[in-house]
């Protein structure tokens, strides 16, 4: 191992993800999207964080690969990404042995889109 990387790995032992103790056993998520916010590609961007109790575990903002024609639409892209992620934490945890007792919450702030993910029939 290099010496420089052997050097910057020990002087930076107190940076990292600390998980500090929660009674809140719970995942929370939040996603919002714009829409159409690239002026060159009118591709939307969406993001998401996810908190386990207090504790911030996963969070994402990235460019959506197709062009939504509402905002309803790019909304519901940054719900579906959202929703894939807390599903495949809630399976992490599982395989730790912490499951979790109560269902993940999942917050967006666009009505249209929350009434399209909660449709059975869109599913």
């Amino acid at each position: 191992m290099s010496p420089h990387l052997t050097n910057s790995r020990f002087g930076t032992l107190s940076h990292g993800l600390h998980i500090k103790a929660s009674a809140v056993d719970r995942l929370v998520a939040y996603s919002d999207a714009d829409w159409a916010g690239c002026p060159t590609t009118r591709r939307s961007t969406s993001g998401f964080c996810v908190y386990l109790g207090d504790n911030l575990v996963s969070w994402s903002s990235k460019r959506q690969h197709v062009v939504s024609r509402s905002s309803a639409e790019a909304e519901y892209r940054g719900i579906a990404n959202v929703v894939a992620e807390t599903a495949w934490l809630r399976n992490l945890l599982l395989e730790l042995c912490c499951p979790l007792s109560h269902a993940t919450v999942v917050f967006c702030d666009n009505v249209s889109a929350m009434y399209l993910a909660s449709n059975p029939v869109q599913h």
